[in-house]
């Protein structure tokens, strides 16, 4: 056989072959459509939604910031609701059900002026999404099986190729600028669910509801080494190992904030930067993602490499806090491209936690209490999202430099102090990882 040819089988098939034929099949190459349609309204939304509350229901900024902030707040709540609920009914059903919840939430915020009717229906609207995105990660987990890394690396592909699409055709919305313009962007996000709920209702429900069910006093059986060195407390809530991943994994999604909030306003308030540079990084990021997320995720399959990858991840963020701090020196083009370095560094941190968080999340869980455990998991990244934007802007960003230099380190020594504690609960010693790694 060829060299070329040898390459090309460990590579193993392309991204667009891998979405046509999914782990799990038809099912889950229908989830991942929905998917990439509901991130395409999720983008049309992200890019409107303030401008639509600012110039179409006359909120002040001040009220803007509180409505999105309790915003936040409640969706925080969604996933460990939607957790404990498909633990006694249908992930597919409960996926439509959120679909469909967020289809009137959004019909009410057209038709709702006010900042205290406005309130209850975004926050609504946020914890619906929140409950949509672990049931979509559950859903995953059944259909994919031990695959489920291969499955989320093309899951965030799709959703970023979505989200790509939703924002481009916001754009154009946008730069109308008229009233009408901004409803239809928002009736073009509640289409969107509606589309997402008829093709979720094309699926099946996939197999392994039954384990998932927690049954106190109840054992089920690992799936071939999954769970080993995982201790039930009498559910996600009591289980001080699990509740100690989750705390630990909300620094470690602090990459979300940093591109979203914190290289846009470094760029404008600390640096000679040229301001048009701001577009290029969620460029950047949407590209990279979609191109790299299959490859990269092969790296933190299974849990020796989800641990290691956590590990990485620390040294990518502590290595694009460094960039950040010294973007602060030197001319304009210096400081423009230390910046797209920082962004390209974020975006490979991202590409790894995106998996590993996910990957542990799944194996540190009892197989049969795996929807309330994941429900759990899934509130890390919502405080992140509410946390993450005060401690940028109103700690590190006030602090200078030196912020960014405290941040790296503190999040390098977290990763470290995660890769350990999930090793550790997952009974992987020194003596067993070497030879795991001998075998191979």
């Amino acid at each position: 056989m060829r060299r070329g040819e040898t390459r090309g089988k460990e590579r193993g098939p392309g991204l667009m072959a891998q979405l046509r034929d999914p782990p799990g099949g038809r099912d889950a190459r229908i989830m991942l459509l929905a998917l990439a349609v509901d991130r395409t309204g999720s983008g049309l939304w992200a890019a409107s939604s303030v401008l639509y509350l600012t110039f179409v229901t006359h909120l002040s900024a001040q009220q803007i910031g509180v409505l999105l902030g309790v915003a936040g707040v409640a969706g925080i709540a969604g996933s460990p609701l939607a957790g404990r609920l498909a633990g006694r009914f249908p992930v597919r059903s409960l996926l439509i059900g959120c679909h469909l919840l967020r289809l009137v939430t959004l019909v009410l915020v057209l038709v709702c002026t006010g900042f205290d009717a406005l309130l209850p229906v975004v926050a609504v609207t946020y914890l619906g999404d929140r409950a949509a995105k672990t049931l979509e990660m559950l859903f995953a987990t059944r259909a994919a099986g031990e695959r489920r890394a291969a499955y989320q690396a093309l899951s965030r592909s799709a959703a970023n190729a979505g989200y790509g699409v939703g924002a481009g055709i916001a754009a154009i919305g946008l730069a109308v600028g008229t009233t009408g313009a901004y409803r239809v962007l928002i009736l073009g996000n509640a289409l969107s669910f509606v589309v997402a709920a008829v093709l979720v209702w094309r699926t099946g429900e996939p197999s392994g509801s039954a384990v998932e069910v927690a049954r106190p006093g109840g054992a089920a059986p690992a799936a071939r080494g999954e769970g080993k060195g995982v201790v039930r407390g009498g559910g996600p809530w009591r289980d001080r190992g699990y509740l100690r991943f989750v705390l630990l994994d909300i620094p470690m999604n602090l990459d979300d904030s940093i591109l979203a909030v914190g290289l846009p306003l470094w760029l404008v308030n600390r640096t000679s930067a040229p301001h048009a540079l701001v577009p290029a990084f969620l460029v950047i990021n949407t590209v990279l993602v979609v191109v790299l997320q299959l490859s990269v995720s092969k790296r933190a399959e299974g849990p020796h490499r989800a641990a290691r990858a956590v590990l990485l991840y620390g040294v990518l963020m502590l290595a694009c806090c460094g960039f950040l701090a010294v973007a602060t020196r030197g001319g304009a083009w210096a400081a423009g491209a230390v910046l797209l370095a920082a962004a390209l560094l974020v975006t490979l941190a991202e590409l790894m936690r995106s998996v590993s968080s996910w990957e542990l999340a799944v194996l540190l869980a009892p197989q049969d209490a795996r929807a309330a455990y994941l429900g759990v998991a899934g509130m890390s990244q919502s405080i992140q999202k509410s946390a993450g934007p005060p401690l940028l802007t109103g700690v590190v960003m006030a602090a200078g430099p030196a912020g960014w230099l405290v941040l790296g380190a503190a999040v390098a020594g977290l990763a470290v102090v995660q890769s350990r504690a999930c090793a550790r609960r997952l009974g992987l010693g020194p003596a067993r990882a070497g030879a795991a790694l001998a075998a191979k």
